[in-house]
């Protein structure tokens, strides 16, 4: 009898090892594909922030072309008077309409509704900016902060206005200088898997 116990007990015993030993495996084969997983998730993310950070860069393109325009009256503008809209140069002499967060509806919208701001018959890519690969498109749009078209004031206008620096004396005898209407530049980027990314900034021209 206690030779038939002492023969049976050890393989019981290894028996129970066994299943512990496929549980221990099977917990850790899943602990690894959590972290595998999560490592994935943690380098798209990466790479979708890399392709943001750049096109937001590659957005400054179109800021840089707006103010060089605007400084010495070159193309599309081509020195054209800021007091009306010029569709074919993407301007518009008075504020776009907006979303909550202050992008132009027309930045939103496909190519048949960015036609609300571009001449009869020109497509918007017309005055798109290539960005610096074949699959990043640079499209922006340029508006008057002004509700209503012909001179600017500050009673239509959101306009700056400098005032005299130094002491008593220099702020009466100082010269005023020309109030500045603010005008403002929309910029969308569209970049490789399905990125994109918006830039706005303001700046003042004299009147």
């Amino acid at each position: 009898m206690r030779n038939r116990f002492a023969f049976g007990s050890p393989a019981r015993q290894r028996g129970v090892v066994l299943i512990f030993s496929l549980l221990v495996l099977l917990i850790l084969a899943i602990g690894a594909v959590a972290v595998l997983r999560s490592a994935n998730s943690s380098l798209t993310a990466s790479g979708n922030l890399a392709f943001h950070r750049d096109l937001v860069n590659q957005a400054e393109q179109a800021v840089s072309t707006v103010m060089t325009e605007f400084k010495t009256g070159g193309p599309p503008l081509s020195g054209a008077s800021t007091a009306s809209s010029l569709p074919a140069a993407n301007y518009s002499a008075t504020t776009l309409p907006t979303n909550a967060q202050g992008v132009p509806l027309v930045l939103l919208g496909n190519d048949a509704t960015f036609l609300t701001v571009a001449t009869p018959g020109l497509t918007p890519a017309g005055n798109d900016i290539p960005g610096r690969t074949a699959d990043v498109t640079i499209r922006y749009v340029i508006d008057r902060l002004c509700n209503s078209t012909g001179t600017a004031s500050i009673n239509n206008c959101v306009q700056s206005t400098g005032l005299p620096t130094g002491g008593t004396a220099n702020r009466n005898t100082a010269v005023a200088p020309p109030s500045a209407t603010v005008y403002r530049v929309s910029v969308r980027v569209d970049g490789p898997r399905s990125t994109q990314a918006f830039l706005q900034t303001t700046f003042t021209k004299p009147d």
